[in-house]
């Protein structure tokens, strides 16, 4: 069952596991990024939980590609939401623990929320398409 969407926010779904191990990342990010880690754990409370199996392909997890348009620019980014120690902003790896990152968990194509850059300014990011990584080919 979803919880109330703060401030007007659309539904999300995220992992089980994914959720559990994003709040713990949050709370130990949250003495050297206090607002993103909130925004994180906001987004976190407010989710619909699942087992891995049940969740849609189309829904943001970690690893996800994610093209979105930030409405205030016009702008059409492509980034693949990673964990803190992968991102890369040049190579388009965009950390969870970023206001961007934060706000793109758990959304599906034709969602759009508003949510705060990091100057604070609140942008609206509407989700266009998200693609899964490749299942990953282990040696045998």
């Amino acid at each position: 069952m979803t919880r109330s969407n703060a401030a007007g926010r659309p539904p999300i779904t995220m992992i089980d596991t994914e959720a559990d191990a994003l709040a713990d990342l949050a709370m130990s990010a949250a003495g050297r990024s206090p607002e993103v880690s909130s925004l994180l754990l906001g987004e976190i409370d407010r989710a619909s939980v699942h087992a891995r199996s049940a969740i849609p392909g189309d829904v943001v997890t970690m690893g996800s590609m994610v093209e979105f348009i930030d409405e205030a620019s016009g702008a059409d980014r492509t980034v693949e939401l990673v964990y803190p120690r992968q991102a890369d902003i040049s190579a388009g790896r965009v950390s969870i623990l970023t206001p961007v990152g934060a706000g793109l968990i758990g959304l599906r194509p034709g969602q759009s929320i508003v949510w705060p850059d990091r100057s604070g300014h609140q942008r609206r990011l509407t989700i266009v398409k998200v693609t899964q990584p490749a299942p990953s080919v282990l040696p045998g």
